[in-house]
């Protein structure tokens, strides 16, 4: 049985009617970064609105939704799971912290 590709990709929020293309996405099992700032610009009200909804969406079908700095956020499919600092809230922003300053277990 073969497997369709899945894809990381980017897509702009410019309105309030992209929240159903976007949770088509998802449901295909592809894990987006979406980019707020087009619908932000337009209306701070309909912004939180349609991340409200996604939200709810994405945690009720079991993927994960977070934020990436200012004017984006991730979200991931039922699976995939976004890593989050421990001292870090389950909504806060993931750290864009250099991968120098980093260390994983076991390497020092």
């Amino acid at each position: 049985m073969a497997h369709s590709p899945l894809y990381v990709k980017a897509l702009p929020l410019q309105e309030l009617d992209d929240v159903d293309s976007i949770k088509e996405e998802i449901g295909g099992g592809n894990i987006l970064i979406v980019r707020i700032t087009p619908l932000a610009k337009k209306s701070v009200d309909e912004t939180k609105l349609a991340i409200t909804e996604l939200t709810d969406h994405v945690k009720s079908i079991g993927g994960d939704i977070a934020r990436l700095g200012e004017e984006r956020i991730v979200i991931t499919p039922p699976g995939v799971r976004i890593w989050r600092r421990e001292t870090a809230g389950s909504e806060a922003a993931i750290a864009a912290a250099p991968l120098q300053t980093e260390s994983l277990p076991g390497t020092g």
